[in-house]
């Protein structure tokens, strides 16, 4: 049976990498009404939007592509990594929404006072006060997730803001925000037809139709009941499993086919991963 040339598994491989790629987001239906949801509710003379979900279920991806579909009309400021220091926060804040470089420290009264020295350039009406997205909010200590929220109650900034969905986000969300935040979205794994969906449009995109094509049912029953359908063990399984094949490919052809893929190797691929065990 023909073997594919290992550069197409290596390629294979490369789409899984789990990093924040805008380019490589997968559009599926569910997800894509949820994404619009988020794209309206931006456009609200809201003061907060709280993006919440176990990790690896896109919460990233989404801040990434909110920030890429709406930065050219709008002002709005991607904070991918949080900024753990007040001081260093406010100066960050300030720099890149109003272009304000402060020497010295700067605590949330001074800024506050930055903030509204530079708000009568923002109209509300127009919609344009800065939009301030925040991943990773679940890092952020409890006081600087009270500041965040007078931030908001002040009308001068907006934020869409991520938490992972633990005791600490219902907390959050219960405790700090329960009357502020205009909208709560919450991001759940993917099903099973939509796991399959997401695995061979990934490839696909990417020109990788053979590898696509070797996805079979069992297959995907695999991937799923190992991975539960969430986007980043999926990714990481994915990644090991292509990296397998690579080495057959390379030092032992004849144990793989070209047009089916191996739920032996599957298996493999997990275990490698830490995603099932002995």
């Amino acid at each position: 049976m023909r073997v594919m040339h290992n550069n197409i598994f290596k390629s294979s491989r490369d789409v899984f990498i789990d990093t924040v790629d805008v380019k490589e987001y997968v559009q599926l239906d569910r997800v894509s009404t949820i994404y619009t949801s988020l794209k309206k509710s931006v456009k609200k003379p809201l003061k907060m939007i709280l993006l919440y979900g176990k990790p690896g279920t896109g919460k990233s991806m989404f801040l990434a592509k909110l920030y890429e579909d709406i930065s050219s009309q709008h002002p709005v400021y991607l904070y991918q990594t949080p900024i753990l220091d007040d001081g260093e926060f406010y100066k960050v804040l300030v720099k890149d929404i109003y272009g304000v470089n402060y020497d010295g420290k700067l605590n949330f009264t001074q800024f506050m006072k930055v903030v509204e020295l530079h708000s009568h350039k923002v109209s509300e009406e127009q919609n344009n006060i800065p939009i301030v997205l925040l991943d990773e909010a679940q890092l952020y200590s409890k006081e600087q997730m009270e500041k965040i929220r007078l931030l908001a109650d002040s009308r001068k900034l907006k934020f869409v803001i991520t938490l992972h969905k633990t005791e600490k986000e219902d907390i959050i969300a219960k405790e700090h925000f329960q009357t502020r935040i205009w909208e709560s979205i919450e991001l759940v794994n993917a099903s099973k037809s939509e796991i399959k969906i997401y695995i061979q449009k990934k490839l696909i995109k990417n020109n990788l139709f053979d590898t696509a094509n070797m996805f079979q049912g069992k297959n995907i029953d695999l991937i799923y009941k190992i991975t539960s359908g969430n986007y980043r063990d999926t990714n990481k399984l994915l990644y090991t499993l292509f990296d397998i094949y690579d080495w057959y490919a390379t030092n032992d052809p004849s144990k793989i086919s070209s047009t089916q893929l191996s739920n032996k190797i599957v298996e493999m691929a997990a275990l490698h991963t830490g995603l099932i065990h002995d």
